[in-house]
């Protein structure tokens, strides 16, 4: 099968597409090529063994759809958007890269015809969701997003869930949770100090904290993500119905219990990096985000994610640090 990763030199993309590499296999189908496109070049995993195409290209410009699906990949997995700080900063980008450009993307596919129907897989976000909460959020909860990224979101699934009732393609849009502890260096999120706070203190560097220790979030791995991606990439998607939007299962938990597992896990010298820097701004978006969830139809269907914040840490500790850290 061909492959076309939207996003593919992101986290996300880039192990996604590493993980295909190492088995060469998606479900039952061989992995013949795969595509992937961002606005910089991914690199081919070492030892791949299908066919790799890097393409440079912006999806929110017109006429680029077009071009990333003429040669008609059976699966589309859209990673591609600017994040949640960077979309709030900058309304015009966040609209033009997280709407405009997945519409293109939706119209290209629908126009294509000679009976052409990929699975597309939509990575969305629980920044769909907007305050007041419930203590936990069922999957019938009401999306009314209080952040243009949310809104951003929330259009594209209401977008996605129409186009597939219309038989354009067969879609399905996964809200991630926060992804921690991500590797790499700091991004624009607004969530991006969930890693930080974690990531940094490992590696022997300060890290700041600009919210509340009792700011409470949804968080699941890296390696958590790329499962995801691939069961929605590979599952029945008959037994979904036709609300294609699913919240993916992860962990809640309070700043105060990460800190907390980070000292059980990698010792007081790791905690003591950590710097508390209040940051009103950060504080004023993240105080608009729900803090736990009730995914039971994710978990019915099959997706799965950690059970603890301990194991998010050992799995960051295993994938990206070779099962070292600085104490």
């Amino acid at each position: 099968m061909h492959i076309l990763v939207l996003g593919g030199a992101g986290m996300a993309g880039r192990k996604f597409i590493e993980r295909l590499a190492h088995d060469g296999r998606l479900g039952n189908k061989t992995i013949a090529k795969i595509t992937a496109q961002d606005v910089v070049a991914a690199q081919a995993p070492a030892g791949v063994p299908f066919a790799f195409e890097a393409v440079v290209s912006d999806l929110s410009v017109e006429g680029q759809a077009e071009a990333l699906i003429a040669s008609r990949p059976e699966l589309i997995v859209h990673l591609a958007a600017i994040v949640s700080g960077e979309a709030e900063a900058d309304f015009e980008k966040g609209y033009r890269i997280n709407l405009d450009g997945t519409r293109y993307l939706f119209e290209a596919i629908r126009k294509a015809g000679d009976g052409y129907k990929p699975r597309l897989v939509f990575t969305s976000s629980i920044a769909v969701f907007g305050a007041p909460f419930h203590d936990k959020i069922e999957d019938e909860f009401f999306t009314t997003p209080l952040t243009s990224y949310g809104t951003q979101k929330a259009i594209s699934e209401l977008l996605l869930s129409d186009y597939t009732r219309r038989g354009f393609f067969d879609g399905i849009s996964i809200r991630f949770p926060t992804i921690c502890v991500r590797p790499g260096a700091p991004n624009k999120a607004a969530s991006g100090f969930f890693s930080n706070i974690i990531r940094e203190p490992l590696n022997g560097i300060e890290a700041v904290l600009p919210v509340s220790d009792q700011v409470r979030h949804w968080h699941a791995s890296p390696r958590s993500a790329v499962n995801f991606l691939i069961h929605a990439a590979t599952m029945d998607t008959g037994a979904i119905g036709v609300r294609r939007a699913l919240t993916m299962p992860g962990y809640s938990c309070t700043v105060a219990e990460q800190i907390e597992a980070l000292r059980k896990v990698a010792g007081e010298g790791v905690v003591a990096r950590i710097k508390r820097v209040p940051d009103p701004v950060i504080d004023g978006i993240v105080a608009g985000w729900p803090r736990d969830f009730n995914p039971q139809r994710a978990l019915s269907l099959g997706f799965k994610s950690e059970a603890s914040f301990e194991e998010i840490i050992r799995v960051h500790i295993e994938d990206e640090l070779g099962g070292n850290f600085v104490k």
